[in-house]
C-alpha cells in the first residue's frame, strides 16, 4: 500500500471515529496488524451500520469503512490461500463484497486486490480454464442457437404482438445520420451490425470462457418472476451459481442479473466490448453501463426512464414493445413516486376493466436479434419479454445509459428553478434587512458603501433558508447553494438593477417604499432582475 492509500484510511478511520464508531476502529487496527478475527468483526459492525438505515440515508463514511475491513479481510485470507482454494474464494467474494456495497474511496484498491489474486491463481494453474459439465456446455450451445417458428413466437407474446407498427431496422448508419434521424427527433430505431466486432460476440458464446473469468466473482441477482416485482429478493452468489440456476426448473421463481453494472466490477468483460459511439449524440456523455442477463421466461414490464437508453443485444433474442411519451396518462402509471415511471398494466394480460385505454392504444414493436442495437428515447415505455418455452433463450444484453448536452440543461434548469423557490423565499427576509439598511445609510453613504452589506444579507438569508430546508434540499444537488450564491452575486452587482431599487426608494420615499416592498415583494425582485 502506497503513502497516499495509507493516508486516505487515516483520514477515513478519524471520520469514523468522529462518527462514534470506536469499536470498528480498534478493531481495524488490529486488522490490519494481522487479526483475523478482528478484521471479521469490523466487516460484521460495517455491515449492521449499512443496514441501520435507508440505502440513501447512510453515511458515505460507514460505505468507506465496510469497503475497508473487506479489504482487510481478504488480505488475510488470501495470505493463507496456500492452505486451500477455499481461502482465495473467500478472498475474492470479500473483494467482490466491497465493491458492490462499499463507498468510493477505496475502489481502486479493491480493484487492484482482485486483480492480484485473480493473476495469483491463474498463474498457479498455468492459465488452464477450470472444468465445466459437459451437458452445460451442450446446453449452452443450444439455448444460444435456439429458434422457433413465427407463429410459435406469437402465442407466447402479448396481445397484437408484431401486428402493429415495426421499429424501424437501420444497418450501422453513420453517427450524423442517428443524430439528424432519430436522436433529435427522438425516435426509436434498430441498429444491425454495429457490434459484430465485440470480442463478446463470440468470446461469450463459450461457457468455459465465462466460467474462467467470472466463475468465482460474486454477484447480485434478483430472484422472482420479473424485474421489478415485489415478490422479488436480491441474492449475492457466485457467477457460477447463477450459470447453474439458469438450468433448474425446480422453482417458479427465475434468477436473473438486472440492471447492474457487472462490466464495472468483472473488468475482464468490459475489455469484450466497446462504448457505442452512439452514445456521444449531442456532445452527451455516458451514465452507466448495465448488463441484463437470464434464462427464458423472464419479462420486464412496462416503464420508461429519463435518459436516452442504447439497448445492445449480444446473445440470444428479445422482444421488445414501445409506447411514446404522449400516451403515459393511458398507460395507468402507478401514482406512489417510486413507482412512478411504471406502469400498473400487466401487458401479458391486460384487465378490459380496469385499464380500458389501454388495450386501443399504438405502439411499435419487434424482435431484437444477437448483435442488434436498439435505441430507446426519454420517456418512452418499453416492455421486454425474454419468452418462454426456450424461445428466446439465454439472453444476454447490455443497457448504455447516455445524457446528451439538451438533458444536462435541463437538468440545470429543475436545479436553478428549485433554487429560485429558495431566493423567493429568502426575499421575504430581506426585505425588511434592506429597508432597514436603506433608510440607515440613505443620508450619510454612498450606493458604493451600501451595495455590499446589501450582497451579505442575501447570501446570509439564503444560507439560513437552506439549513432549515436541507431535508428538501435531499431532491437537488448540493452545488445549488453555491449556484445560488453565485447568483445572487452576480444579480445584486449589476449596477442597472441596483440603481433601480435606489431611485424607487429616492422617489416613494422611505414609507412608500416600505409599503411597496410588502405588497408586491418578490415580484418586484424578479421584474428588476
Amino acid at each position: 500500500m502506497d503513502a497516499g492509500g495509507g493516508e486516505k484510511r487515516a483520514a477515513l478511520l478519524r471520520r469514523i471515529t468522529e462518527e462514534g464508531g470506536f469499536a470498528f476502529v480498534a478493531s481495524a487496527e488490529k486488522a490490519a496488524a494481522g487479526d483475523v478475527r478482528a478484521a471479521e468483526a469490523a466487516r460484521e459492525m460495517a455491515w449492521e451500520q449499512l443496514h441501520s438505515a435507508p440505502r440513501d440515508e447512510v453515511g458515505a463514511a460507514w460505505r468507506d469503512a465496510y469497503a475497508l475491513a473487506c479489504l482487510h479481510v481478504a488480505a488475510l485470507r488470501a495470505a493463507a490461500a496456500g492452505v486451500g482454494d477455499d481461502e482465495r474464494r473467500a478472498a475474492l467474494r470479500a473483494l467482490d463484497m466491497g465493491l458492490i456495497m462499499g463507498g468510493g474511496l477505496l475502489r481502486a484498491e479493491l480493484e487492484d486486490a482482485i486483480a492480484r489474486v485473480v493473476a495469483d491463481h491463474r498463474g498457479a494453474n498455468g492459465g488452464e480454464a477450470e472444468g465445466v459439465a459437459g451437458g452445460n456446455v451442450e446446453r449452452w450451445k443450444e439455448g444460444i442457437a435456439g429458434d422457433r417458428d413465427l407463429a410459435d413466437v406469437l402465442k407466447l407474446l402479448p396481445v397484437k404482438s408484431l401486428s402493429c407498427k415495426q421499429i424501424e431496422r437501420r444497418a450501422c448508419i453513420s453517427l450524423e445520420t442517428f443524430i439528424n434521424d432519430y436522436f433529435k427527433c427522438e425516435s426509436p430505431v434498430i441498429l444491425s451490425g454495429c457490434i459484430d466486432h465485440w470480442p463478446a460476440r463470440t468470446k461469450w458464446k463459450d461457457i468455459n470462457y465465462l466460467e474462467r473469468i467470472a466463475g468465482d466473482r460474486t454477484i447480485p441477482v434478483e430472484v422472482g418472476k420479473h424485474h421489478p416485482c415485489t415478490e422479488s429478493k436480491q441474492e449475492l452468489i457466485t457467477f457460477s451459481q447463477f450459470l447453474e440456476r439458469m438450468w433448474s426448473s425446480d422453482s417458479p421463481n427465475l434468477t436473473y442479473v438486472a440492471q447492474h453494472p457487472l462490466l464495472d466490477q468483472i473488468k475482464e468483460l468490459r475489455e469484450d466490448i466497446t462504448v457505442p459511439e452512439y452514445c456521444h449524440a449531442g456532445d452527451g456523455e455516458l451514465q452507466s453501463l448495465n448488463a441484463w442477463f437470464g434464462p427464458h421466461g423472464t419479462v420486464t414490464p412496462l416503464h420508461h426512464n429519463p435518459h436516452h437508453n442504447l439497448f445492445a443485444q449480444v446473445l440470444g433474442r428479445k422482444y421488445f414493445r414501445l409506447y411514446p411519451a404522449s400516451v403515459s396518462v393511458d398507460l395507468y402509471p402507478h401514482t406512489e413516486t417510486m413507482l412512478s415511471n411504471a406502469s400498473q398494466v400487466d401487458l401479458d394480460s391486460i384487465d378490459d376493466k380496469e385499464f380500458p385505454k389501454t388495450g386501443g392504444l399504438e405502439f411499435m414493436d419487434g424482435i431484437l436479434e444477437e448483435g442488434d442495437l436498439l435505441y430507446i428515447p426519454p420517456k418512452w415505455w418499453h416492455y421486454m419479454s425474454y419468452g418462454a418455452d426456450h424461445l428466446f433463450y439465454l439472453p444476454l444484453d447490455l443497457s448504455f445509459v447516455f445524457i446528451d448536452d439538451k438533458a444536462l440543461t435541463a437538468n440545470h434548469t429543475v436545479y436553478i428553478n428549485y433554487g429560485k423557490r429558495f431566493l423567493l423565499e429568502s426575499a421575504n427576509v430581506f426585505w425588511i434587512w434592506m429597508t432597514c439598511i436603506l433608510t440607515i445609510h440613505m443620508g450619510n453613504a454612498s450606493h458604493t458603501s451600501i451595495q455590499p452589506i446589501c450582497i451579505f444579507l442575501l447570501q446570509q438569508s439564503i444560507l439560513t433558508l437552506l439549513v432549515h430546508n436541507a431535508r428538501s434540499l435531499k431532491l437537488c444537488k448540493s452545488v445549488v447553494c453555491n449556484d445560488m450564491i453565485d447568483f445572487v452575486r452576480v444579480l445584486l452587482s449589476s449596477q442597472k438593477v441596483f440603481h433601480v431599487w435606489i431611485k424607487r426608494f429616492e422617489s416613494l420615499g422611505c414609507n412608500g417604499f416600505i409599503q411597496m416592498l410588502f405588497t408586491r415583494r418578490s415580484q418586484f425582485f424578479f421584474n428588476d432582475y
